[in-house]
Formats: C-alpha cells, sequence, structure tokens
C-alpha cells in the first residue's frame, strides 16, 4: 500500500510540476522545483525509508518525459523554451537531493 501511495504522490507532483512550471516564469519554475523536492522528500520522511522515495521519484520522471512527448494532437507540455529545458535538466538533478537526503 505504501508503494502505491509513493506512485500515486510522485505522479501528482510531476502532473503539478508539469501545470505550474510555466505560469508567472521563473516563479512558477522555482515553485515546481521546490514542491518537487519537498514532496518525495516528505515521502521518506512519513513511510521511513528511500525505497518509498525512489518510487516516488520515479514515478515523477516518468510523468515528467512522458510530457515532454507530442500528445495525439501532436501538443507538447513541456515546450522546448528555456523555462521548459531547465525545467526537464533541473527537475532531474532536484530528484537526487530528495531521494539521497536522510529522513
Amino acid at each position: 500500500m505504501r508503494y502505491i501511495y509513493s506512485l500515486i504522490v510522485g505522479a501528482a507532483l510531476g502532473l503539478g510540476s508539469v501545470f505550474i512550471h510555466s505560469s508567472f516564469a521563473p516563479f512558477g519554475l522555482a515553485l515546481s522545483l521546490i514542491a518537487t523536492v519537498t514532496g518525495i522528500w516528505s515521502i521518506g520522511r512519513k513511510w521511513g525509508g528511500r525505497t518509498y522515495r525512489t518510487v516516488a521519484a520515479l514515478a515523477w520522471l516518468f510523468v515528467i518525459v512522458r510530457a515532454g512527448f507530442p500528445g495525439t494532437g501532436q501538443e507538447f507540455l513541456i515546450e522546448g523554451t528555456p523555462i521548459g529545458i531547465s525545467f526537464l535538466n533541473l527537475g532531474a538533478l532536484c530528484l537526487l537531493p530528495a531521494v539521497l537526503l536522510p529522513a
């Protein structure tokens, strides 16, 4: 059950980050990255394990990578703008401290 919870929270954090990262630039980008690190770290704090943080981080990464590919109508949720590229790169780098910091 904890794995499912971690998976759902990681995917929800990823979905929220996709929708917020491009609004109110650069504050939306900063907010989405801070929320990602805090949310994934808090999963490990709540359930007491790095494994749950890793599951949430992988779910977040799956949502982000999927949002970077074109959809059925050839639309992109993460565009190739400097904000979008920064979100992809910095988001992947922010997963490291979120998973590796002690709970």
